[in-house]
């Protein structure tokens, strides 16, 4: 083991080498490649933030020298390859892509460095500051030396706001302010904290009513003439002379005009208006009530100017889901007095009412299926005049099992159709709107029914209601919460084969005769990913889902058949989960995302184990994807065959999975993914038909893990995702000897048992 890892040390080594002696070769005689710089920051007294300063003086440092990757210069050696005299097509294409021009020592100016080091110094209260710079260069490469001896630095004595003798109102907002003020006594001259402040007090005065107030009408002054006293200096803080008179008056909206149907041919003298609570709705054919539309503005008649309730109106009228354009403006009325008036003019531009989509999909499902299915929708987006949408869904599938040749095969047709009634409010018995200031709650209404046949095993249908709410909390948070969530599932024409199935496994058996799930379910999330600008990026996703605590109440109460509920076994059992991701992201074009997952159903009550449908499975294109769909687990149990039964037998009440995943740009929209899974599913209680598959203390020794490459072509509004994958440990194996594969590419059997394609649509997580 020793020796490989001095093998490998030994390569990396010599691939260094050779590779800079190759970059060598192309250098120019008179000049010297440069290295990059050091920065050397020294300081007689404390400086609290020096780490924080060093960080920030290097940034400073021009130019950048080329980038190397193990020590060699990839992008370099490209550039000059591609500069022969018959470079080829190889050549320009990898100049193209990663070449480099090369930074040569002569292009340092070392002074223009040094004054823009001695500038950022002065505006972090460091003047005077002694910098020097030392160049060294050996055999073609150069590098440079920058030494910062840090002056003392000025602190800040007194800081004090100048009021004019004729006080305004503006002067005693911005006195109040100065209460919450960052610039302290004691504190080093910065400047960006002083450009900090003004920001500060713009938002703010703009958020008591300032409508036209600017942050250039503040000006900081500094004095460093106080007497007996050195390296310390008084701030000033005071308004500009000659600030325009509307910038520094408060306003108020005096008028509200709400255009619901707003279109740019629209005549005015054929319009209509209503007023409601001091708000003007004015359109011709009434597509949207006004008393309804009424509760989404929170700006209202009288009120001051305030851009934080502006945005959230705008929010909250953009997601009713009937405007495709919301345009909240603000004009002038005459000025009186002290204060400022302003109209706001609301105008809203619908969607089209009625829409009708078609779609024929081809379809991977986690449930070991995929094949064609065709779906119809038809939408209607303002139902009664209150932003109403009412969605109507019909679907037609077919599916067949495709996990692998020595599983018996699978087919099925499915038929569903399917109602969602989302009213763009909180339908409540008590009005509590108030408490959603960035978006209104949606109350969502859905009936469902599916017909389903398993061709050989067994025909299903199903019937479910729910009745929920779902909003946004803020640009980040989502909420979803069911009260009344039921599903009513009728098995029937079960085949014999199905049925030495459910006659093998007593659990399994309970799990499909809880026709009936009635109970509460809610999903959190927190989702800091899509903003692609930051460097760390979160998500935090939990489930919980209850069911058959209030039917087994109601039996309690009224003496019904226990475990039954209008002649149906139901279903009793707490489930919850929890998926945590983070993305780091190392440059645009390069992430690397991780996912940890965990989950745990617990039947009590009348029940043994969950209903099929809810149970947890691992495996798949989603999942651990050097395993096929469902086949991993639970714990270290192994059906004898791959058929029937085990499609049904491998999933589990406790679910652990991780992922690792290296995302990069290979060319345009194409991808790549290098990645690794590890995971595997668990059942709570023993289960003798299932052998090995208990959750237990050394679960950790029990886990799938796999690793594998992929491409992705991520056009903007979906992803086309292949992922090519090979197991690394098997769970199912014995202990000593699950570690491990032999990567026989050339085995025609090892290739069908240990490369497993996924083929998906979006990224995994």
């Amino acid at each position: 083991m020793v020796n490989k890892y001095l093998h490998i040390i030994f390569l990396i080594g010599l691939l260094n080498f050779l590779t800079g002696c190759s970059v060598s070769r192309y250098i120019p005689s008179d000049e010297i490649l440069y290295k990059g710089a050091e920065l050397k920051l020294e300081s007689e007294s404390t400086v609290s933030d020096l780490k924080k300063l060093d960080i920030e003086m290097e940034a400073l440092i021009r130019p950048v020298p080329n980038r190397r990757f193990l020590g060699m210069y990839v992008g370099l050696w490209a550039h000059f390859k591609s500069k022969k005299e018959n470079p080829g097509f190889i050549n320009r294409f990898l100049n193209k892509k990663m070449g480099e021009e090369p930074v040569y020592l002569s292009q340092v100016d070392t002074r223009r460095t040094e004054q823009l080091l001695n500038n950022r110094l002065e505006n972090r209260g460091f003047f005077n500051s002694r910098i020097s710079s030392d160049i060294s260069s050996k055999t073609k490469f150069g590098t440079i030396e920058y030494i910062v001896i840090l002056s003392d630095p000025y602190t800040l004595a007194k800081f004090e706001f100048e009021v004019d003798e004729d006080t305004l109102e503006i002067h005693q907002q911005i006195a109040d302010l100065m209460v919450d003020t960052e610039i302290k006594e004691g504190m080093r001259l910065d400047l960006s904290k002083f450009k900090d402040e003004r920001a500060r007090l713009d938002e703010s005065l703009k958020n008591r009513g300032f409508y036209k107030f600017s942050p250039e009408y503040l000006i900081f002054e500094v004095d460093t003439n106080i007497s007996g006293q050195t390296r310390n200096f008084n701030l000033f803080l005071r308004l500009k002379d000659k600030v325009p008179d509307d910038g520094i008056i408060p306003y108020s909206i005096s008028e509200i005009k709400v255009f619901p149907n707003y279109s740019a041919n629209e005549e005015s003298e054929t319009l209509d208006t209503a007023v409601v609570k001091g708000k003007a709705f004015i359109q011709g054919k009434e597509i949207f009530r006004p008393e309804l539309l009424e509760q989404y503005i929170l700006i209202n008649s009288g009120d001051r100017y305030d851009p934080q309730k502006s945005r959230l109106t705008s929010n909250r009228l953009s997601s009713i889901g009937t405007y495709r354009y919301v345009n909240l403006r603000y004009s002038d009325l005459d000025t009186t007095g002290d204060e400022g008036r302003l109209e706001a003019s609301i105008y809203l531009s619908p969607l089209k009412k009625q829409a009708i989509r078609a779609e024929l999909l081809g379809i991977s499902k986690s449930n070991n299926f995929a094949g064609p299915e065709l779906s119809l929708n038809h939408q209607n987006r303002n139902l009664f005049a209150g932003g109403e949408t009412l969605n109507l869904s019909g679907k037609i599938a077919y599916e067949t099992q495709i996990a692998g040749s020595t599983r018996s095969g699978l087919n099925s047709i499915a038929l569903g159709l399917k109602a969602d009634l989302i009213y763009p409010r909180l339908i409540f018995i008590i009005p509590i709107k108030s408490q959603f200031n960035y978006s209104m709650p949606k109350t969502k209404i859905s009936l469902g029914t599916e017909y389903l046949n398993r061709v050989g095993l067994y025909r299903l249908n199903s019937f479910s209601v729910n009745y929920g709410y779902f909003w946004n909390a803020s640009d980040f948070v989502y909420h979803e919460i069911n009260p009344i969530s039921i599903n009513i599932v009728n098995l029937s024409r079960t085949s014999s084969d199905f049925e030495d199935i459910l006659d093998k496994n007593l659990f399994l058996r309970r799990s499909f005769d809880q026709q009936f799930i009635a109970g509460i379910n809610y999903t959190f999330h927190y989702n800091r990913l899509r903003d692609s600008q930051r460097k760390h990026g979160t998500f935090v996703g939990t489930n919980v889902d209850l069911a058959g605590n209030t039917l087994n109440l109601v039996n309690n109460i009224f003496g019904g058949t226990p475990g039954r509920f209008l002649s149906l076994n139901y279903a009793q059992y707490a489930k919850g989960d929890i998926d945590l991701r983070y993305y780091l992201r190392v440059s645009e074009n390069q992430t690397i995302a991780t996912r940890l997952f965990g989950g745990i159903g617990i039947p009590y009550g009348n029940s043994v184990s969950l209903p099929f449908v809810k149970q947890y499975f691992s495996g798949g294109p989603n999942s651990i994807r050097a395993f096929r769909i469902r086949s991993v687990g639970p714990g270290t149990y192994r059906p004898d065959e791959f058929n029937l039964g085990s499609y049904f037998d491998q999933a589990g009440d406790i679910r652990l999975e991780g992922n690792l995943e290296y995302r990069f740009s290979i060319v345009s929209i194409v991808k790549g993914a290098i990645f690794i899974d590890a995971g595997n599913v668990w059942l709570k209680k023993e289960n003798q038909a299932l052998p090995g598959g208990k959750f237990t203390s050394t679960w950790w020794k029990e886990l799938a893990v796999g690793t594998g490459f992929g491409l992705r072509f991520d056009i903007d509004f979906f992803v086309i995702r292949f992922d090519l994958a090979t197991p690394l440990r098997k769970p199912y194996l014995p202990e000593n000897e699950r570690w491990g594969n032999t990567f026989a590419i050339g085995d025609k059997t090892w290739r069908r048992e240990n490369l497993i394609f996924n083929f998906a649509i979006g990224y995994p997580f």
